[in-house]
């Protein structure tokens, strides 16, 4: 099938977006692994900041009756899920481990649907997806030891709700508005969850300050940028482009809490980022049009 023509944006801002994701990331693992905040008031202030922000700077413009219009409950709910397991599960399983369960199942979430729906991934994309998937299993395998039990359970609960959540974007006509009716919703359902969590609360400025960071910036923003393009592409390359983020979460904390970058993280990189483009630039890949709707 010929391909789509695509806009000049979309992966500008893509890379924006998941960017955003990693950033998510390396700003939870700085907060809950240094005990500056617990898991529920960083989600709590995460997801109602990012809220707020979208409301200011979009809401106002059109007047506050319009929030409510858009976004969904169904939506929501899976964020929320996504949320709650994502933050929880930091606390007993490590980096690699995380990253490797929770972008594993956001593959086989989004990519099992995308086959299901009748998308059809050619040769090149499928061993694009094998390339990038081995250079992830080589970026965290070497220091993975077997995982906590209910860490792993939980953290595949994250990639369902965030695969889910991604799917359910593809149809989003209204990115900012859609984005902002999902955060709000999500605001309101994490309330029963803090007050449960609410006898191990805690909280200092500066977990404050990174999870204002993570809300503001890497959700509100990257967020609203994620479902901009999200129409844009087909679920299969959705899934394989969120292989990448795990890389620029390693990349981040090299950068921010200084880890160390060595070989094995080049060679991860030259895998996972070379088998992604391989993925992008198969021309076997289903167009967009041709699976718009299909939910």
């Amino acid at each position: 099938m010929e391909e789509v023509a695509r806009p000049w944006w979309l992966w500008p801002l893509t890379l924006l977006s998941l960017i955003a994701f990693a950033g998510n990331s390396v700003l939870c693992r700085m907060a809950l692994e240094g005990g500056a905040i617990d898991w529920a008031s960083f989600s709590m202030i995460r997801m109602s900041s990012g809220a707020l922000t979208l409301v200011l700077v979009f809401g106002m413009m059109r007047g506050q009756g319009r929030v409510w219009r858009h976004g969904s409950w169904r939506s929501a709910s899976w964020l929320t899920a996504y949320a709650v397991t994502f933050s929880y599960a930091y606390l007993s399983l490590g980096a690699g481990t995380g990253a490797l369960i929770l972008f594993g199942t956001v593959q086989l979430t989004m990519i099992g649907y995308g086959v299901l729906r009748g998308e059809r991934p050619g040769v090149l994309e499928w061993s694009g997806f094998l390339i990038a998937g081995g250079g992830l299993v080589y970026l965290v395998l070497p220091g993975v030891t077997a995982p906590d039990l209910m860490g792993a359970i939980l953290m595949s609960g994250a990639g369902l709700g965030w695969g889910a959540y991604s799917l359910l974007g593809r149809g989003s006509t209204h990115a900012a508005w859609d984005t902002m009716g999902n955060l709000l919703r999500t605001s309101l359902l994490f309330l029963p969850v803090l007050l449960l969590a609410l006898p191990t609360a805690h909280f200092s400025a500066y977990g404050i300050l990174l999870a204002l960071e993570s809300g503001i910036l890497a959700t509100g923003m990257g967020y609203m940028v994620w479902y901009a393009v999200l129409p844009h592409l087909t679920a299969t390359r959705a899934g394989i482009l969120q292989l990448s983020v795990p890389l620029l979460a390693v990349l981040g904390g090299g950068l921010l809490l200084g880890e160390r970058l060595g070989w094995r993280i080049l060679v991860a990189s030259a895998a996972i980022l070379g088998g992604v483009a391989i993925a992008l630039l198969a021309r076997s890949d289903s167009s967009p049009g041709s699976s718009r709707g299909r939910k």
